[in-house]
């Protein structure tokens, strides 16, 4: 890696924004003005323009704009917009008066954390010539605690725009800190690799070890020389390459080539020696944008569907899958544990199901491991709740088809509704119900958990996913728990039951006030889907059953379902095991859309007064078409009677 020039660019990004910001009478203004002219201006206005540096001017092209700023009262807005547009921020302090350096760390660098500007900061000391060369400074010395405390600061440098010291430095710094930051590659404390930087390059090593022999050979490091840097290495150089890793790892080269170890000490030498440029070089190469995940361009468009359409995995990305199931299947033991999803993931940012929603949403085997039934409902339930980080996650570990190949957006649920008949493979169930009715024992047991012996409040949304064999045929259930409290919040929106193909409401069959609140949930669904046009199916789980019944609660639950025009109530314990085939009849009744959806006596007034409607239009058009007729039998006797006479 011979380190040619980088990349231009920042992926879509049209050039570098510096804002330079500080105290006044800090050299703010002459070190623009010097850095654009290249002569110490003798008149300095007060606040320049934006100013805009020679393309040419630095290796990489990039155009760079320097924002010059006041930080007088009246000018406070003006300050903080620009400061929050500024890919890097220049603060500078007058080498000749160091209460300036001192308001760095007393003001401008908190100010920048309160404002949440995240973005490089250079520090820069203006007009070194003034200061006093009878009291040396050591900038290391001065600066050390303060880039400890801080450190967002990239470098710090001393200038004279008088004496022409250092002035092209100062942005040639800035730009480069936006180019190729060091924050998302190096742990300088540690002095080694950020794990998302290794995840990446182990991804690239990967990819370019073409005989997937576990080392690069000369001809395939000479092929990534050549795809990152468009020029080949000569032999002697691929020999220095290979020497240089050798000498300080041993292991970082084998018989076959260089190995991922030392493909990564490379690049670690690189980054320790100022050479970022280089690994940015070979990220951007590979796709890669400044937070090291795929850039956009590298992904599938924006997906153009109507909210009642889902998106699901396609046959090829399923195959895909299940391949590289049994590839990290290591033990043979038909489940991924934790260290073989670790190792299949080690080449994305990180893994992504080891947060909420996914963590803990799809059925474990006793040591915590992922069957494939288990494996492919979480790829399911990821491609459910965000298709494009779905297919991000796909190409991270190994999916070489194109992006969009990967995915597939299903027919409109309404259309399914007239048509009698879902195409979906994936299935996604709201589970409504008061607190303490079941609804968390109802998805831990559909993913194997055991039966808890003590009642846990649910905070928030959860998610549980598996597949159902139903009549032969394998489909992907999705359960989400919706807690009593946050049922008004999710009814707000006009779309909440939009991606929801069927409704359960749990009760407490044991006592009154579950059902009576159930009942009521049940009618606030069933008029909001009436109301938005996103009518549900719904199914009643009477839950508990291994308790005795409150004495009407049979009676009143039969009726309003059969008010509502909907199954009778399901009845199942789970502390028994009994679920009464409930995973079966959710995914059955969302099969087949257009029933066991509930009507509400509004929702049958609307209807009946929509059919009289179309009735008197019925009757005013059959009337409007007979006049028509009559008029025209009558044009045709007069037209006879006129030709006979």
């Amino acid at each position: 890696m011979a380190g040619a020039g980088p990349d231009a660019g920042r992926g879509n990004a049209p050039g570098v924004r510096i804002v330079v910001a500080g105290d006044a009478k800090t050299g703010k203004s002459s070190l623009i003005l010097t850095a654009a002219t290249d002569s110490f201006p003798p008149n300095v206005p007060p606040l320049l323009p934006p100013t805009r540096l020679p393309d040419d001017i630095y290796p990489d092209k990039v155009p760079v704009t320097i924002i010059d700023t006041s930080p007088s009262p009246e000018n406070r807005a003006k300050l903080v917009e620009e400061l929050k547009r500024a890919d890097a921020v220049v603060l500078t302090y007058a080498c000749d008066k160091p209460a300036t350096l001192d308001r760095l760390s007393t003001f401008w660098l908190p100010e920048l954390r309160r404002l949440e500007v995240r973005v490089p900061v250079i520090v820069v000391g203006c007009m070194l010539d003034q200061r006093d060369e009878q009291n040396p400074v050591s900038l290391e010395l001065v600066m050390s605690p303060i880039m400890q405390q801080f450190r967002e600061i990239e470098t710090c440098i001393e200038c004279s725009a008088y004496k022409h010291i250092q002035i092209p430095e100062v942005f040639y710094y800035a730009q480069k800190t936006v180019l190729h930051p060091t924050a998302p590659l190096f742990d300088q404390e540690a002095q080694t690799l950020k794990p998302r930087c290794v995840r990446a390059l182990k991804r690239i090593f990967i990819l370019c070890d073409l005989d997937r022999d576990g080392a690069l050979s000369d001809a395939e490091l000479n092929d990534f020389q050549v795809k990152c840097f468009n020029a080949p290495l000569q032999p002697s150089e691929i020999v220095g390459v290979k020497r240089v890793v050798q000498d300080k790892l041993q292991e970082g080269v084998n018989e076959r080539g260089l190995t991922l170890t030392g493909f990564l000490f490379l690049h670690a030498l690189f980054i320790e020696k100022g050479r970022l440029e280089t690994t940015w070089t070979v990220l951007r190469k590979f796709g890669y944008n400044n937070e090291i995940r795929l850039s956009e361009d590298q992904l599938p468009p924006p997906i153009k569907r109507h909210p009642d359409q889902s998106v699901e995995l396609t046959n090829d990305a399923l195959d895909f899958l299940r391949r590289i199931f049994f590839t990290f299947d290591i033990n043979g033991d038909g489940a991924l544990q934790s260290n073989e999803l670790d190792d299949l993931f080690s080449t994305a940012p990180e893994n992504p199901w080891s947060e909420a929603p996914h963590k803990d949403a799809a059925e474990k085997d006793a040591l915590g491991g992922l069957s494939v039934d288990g494996f492919l409902s979480e790829w399911a339930l990821m491609t459910l709740l965000d298709p494009i980080y779905s297919v991000e996650n796909l190409i991270y570990i190994g999916y070489a088809g194109e992006p969009s190949s990967a995915i597939r957006v299903t027919r409109r649920r309404r259309l399914d509704r007239k048509k009698q008949q879902s195409d979906r493979n994936v299935y996604q169930c709201f589970v409504f119900g008061p607190k303490e009715a079941g609804k968390s024992a109802i998805l831990n047991s559909f993913i194997g958990r055991p039966f808890p012996e003590e009642y846990q409040s649910t905070a928030g949304d959860q998610y549980a996913v598996n597949v159902v064999d139903v009549g032969g045929a394998k489909k992907t259930l999705v359960l989400r728990e919706i807690p009593e409290d946050g049922v008004k919040k999710l009814l707000s929106s006009k779309d909440a039951l939009a991606d929801c193909d069927i409704a359960v409401f749990v009760h407490d069959s044991s006592h009154e006030i579950s059902w009576k609140r159930a009942a009521d949930l049940l009618v606030d669904v069933a008029s909001h889907g009436e109301a938005t046009g996103y009518e549900v199916p719904c199914l009643i789980v009477a839950a508990k059953d291994d308790l005795d019944p409150y004495l009407t609660q049979i009676q009143d639950s039969t009726r309003v379902s059969q008010d509502l025009g909907i199954e009778a109530p399901i009845p199942i314990s789970t502390k028994l095991g009994d679920f009464s085939n409930l995973f079966q009849g959710i995914v059955k009744a969302a099969e087949h859309p257009h029933l066991s959806i509930p009507e509400t006596e509004a929702g049958r007034s609307r209807k009946q007064y929509h059919r009289l409607i179309n009735r008197s239009l019925m009757f005013v058009s059959v009337g409007a078409a007979v006049a028509v007729v009559g008029l025209a039998a009558y044009r045709v006797y007069a037209a006879r009677k006129n030709a006979s006479s």
